[in-house]
Order: structure tokens, then sequence, then C-alpha cells
């Protein structure tokens, strides 16, 4: 069974950009089954669902977000990463990554979508 750990700084200073990497076990980054994302919860709010990369590197963005949000990988190490640019407040969230099914729309996933979860990782932007 796939299994996904977040990790990375928990206090980010705002305008600076926040980066978060998911290192995968149980399965492959790059098996063509597979397709990786990042979600996040702020504080008394829902799930939102931030981007997806695929098996080979193809990459999609929630529209909200497409405009500071980057998410790479590292095959190497099984890893895939988060990068979200110019931080405010409203960024503080627990930031969640999650692997879903390739099979559907991916640039339309919506957090239903993910079968496993990492346990998440509170981010707080703050000064």
């Amino acid at each position: 069974q796939v299994q996904l750990q977040e990790s990375g700084p928990g206090l980010v200073k705002p305008s600076q950009t926040l980066s978060l990497t998911c290192t995968v076990s149980g399965g492959s980054i790059t098996t063509s089954d597979y397709a990786w994302s990042w979600i996040r919860q702020p504080p008394g709010k829902g799930l939102e669902w931030m981007g997806i990369i695929t098996y080979d590197g193809s990459t999609y963005y929630s529209p909200s977000l497409k405009s500071r949000t980057s998410i790479s990988r590292d095959t190497s190490k099984n890893q895939f990463s988060l990068q979200l640019s110019s931080v405010t407040p409203e960024d503080t969230a627990v930031y969640y990554c999650a692997v879903r099914v390739t099979a559907g729309n991916l640039a339309r996933s919506t957090v239903h979508d993910f079968g496993s979860w990492g346990q998440g990782t509170q981010v707080t932007v703050s000064s």
C-alpha cells in the first residue's frame, strides 16, 4: 500500500516561498497508474485541491493558485514537492500530499478523488 509523508518548515514569513516535500513509499511516482497531489486545509475552512503531477511529470494546478504554485518531482528519491510563492497569512493551513488513480480528468481533481493521504503538516505564515 502506498504511504506518503510530508516534510518541511512549519513557519514561513510573509512574501517568502513555502516549500514542502512528500516522500512516497510502497509505490513509484513514475508508475502510470497514479498521480500525486497537494491539498490544504486552512483553519476553520474546507479542503482545497492545489495541484497535481503525473507519472511523466505533467502538472495541472487549481486556477485560483496557478500563478503562485509549482509542483516538481525527484524520481531518484521517489519524492514530489510543492512551492507556493509570495505567501500571506491566508496561506496558513495544514498541507497534505495525496495520491489518486490516473483515470478521469486530472486537471479537475477534487479532494474526493484521492485514496491515500499523508498525515498532513501544519504551515503557519507569520512574521
